[in-house]
């Protein structure tokens, strides 16, 4: 049998917390192996025992799920995170994806599922709630035209620093059909900018969250 997926759960709500061990522990491939109460000691214990998967809630005492997200993604990036919290605010997806989260899960989601988004993570998988997938499609008009397997690769590149230059190198084309690629990209996703059109990627569950 394989070692069940090591899980760090931080929630300054300790009925929460309660209630969200005993479902993810409910699965035999699922094991908490801490638990936090605030910020610091999330990072404490990511530290520590470097867990497979960090499941944060947002609102904590002394650091946010977010700022934690963000110390986790620079210092012990084996960890995957998992933004598990009330707040659906455009806002708060977009910082917590920003700050390198791998996925973002509301509350409300059944137990099953937060066990599937915990396992997704663990696999490397970008994960993002339903509801605020279907919010991030209707603000595109209800539907967006897809992006060809390039455009993705290029926008992939884009996401993590690459210049038009070193785009083309790696992928073995011309600068100006980069530049192509890139007009056609922010046309279909009705951005302006780079940065824009990675987030709205990232929040369709089109391209993985950029490092933090």
């Amino acid at each position: 049998m394989t070692s069940p997926i090591r899980i760090l759960l931080a929630d300054d709500h300790s009925v929460v917390r309660a209630g969200i061990r005993q479902f993810l522990e409910r699965a035999a491939d699922l094991r908490v192996v801490a638990e936090a109460d605030d910020g610091d000691a999330a990072r404490r214990l990511i530290a520590q025992h470097r867990p497979d998967v960090a499941v944060l809630d947002i609102q904590m005492p002394r650091a946010t799920g977010i700022e934690v997200a963000g110390w986790s993604r620079a210092n012990v990036p084996t960890t995957g995170i998992l933004i598990l919290t009330a707040y659906d605010d455009d806002p708060y997806v977009q910082a917590g994806l920003a700050a390198g989260a791998n996925g973002y899960v509301l509350k409300t989601a059944a137990p099953d599922e937060m066990v599937q988004a915990v396992r997704d993570v663990y696999e490397g998988k970008q994960v993002l709630d339903p509801a605020i997938r279907a919010r991030a499609v209707a603000r595109l008009g209800g539907e967006f035209e897809p992006l060809s397997e390039r455009e993705l690769e290029v926008l992939a590149l884009a996401a993590r620093g690459y210049t038009n230059k070193a785009i083309s190198a790696q992928l073995f084309i011309s600068d100006r059909t980069v530049q192509g690629h890139l007009a056609h990209i922010y046309a279909k996703l009705g951005a302006a900018t780079r940065t824009e059109a990675v987030m709205r990627a990232v929040s369709l569950g089109l391209l993985a969250p950029p490092d933090a």
